[in-house]
């Protein structure tokens, strides 16, 4: 599974570069904070794989990285090759870059 770190991430949203950020966490927790991605709950995602690009970059995170990677692993078996865990999730990216 690739990984993108949380300053690798920030590097690509300041550089405004064309990629697809997810986040699946649940809705409660988007709430409260989130990255500007788009929310797709992990119970969800196998639903709404049409929404999900399979020809740019895409970064999936949840709270601390154990989520999204569970997703990016079912995601791989269904072709997916573009995928992008962020280590340490969300906690991680408030406590190095903040918000």
């Amino acid at each position: 599974m690739k990984q993108i770190t949380v300053q690798e991430l920030k590097q690509l949203i300041d550089a405004k570069t064309d990629f697809q950020l997810i986040d699946v966490r649940e809705q409660h927790e988007f709430d409260e904070v989130n990255l500007n991605g788009i929310l797709i709950p992990m119970g969800e995602v196998m639903g709404r794989l049409a929404e999900i690009d399979k020809n740019k970059q895409v970064v999936i995170h949840c709270r601390s990285g154990a989520r999204s990677a569970n997703v990016i692993n079912a995601l791989e078996r269904q072709g997916y090759s573009n995928l992008y865990n962020l280590q340490g999730g969300i906690m991680a990216y408030i406590n190095q870059i903040g918000l």
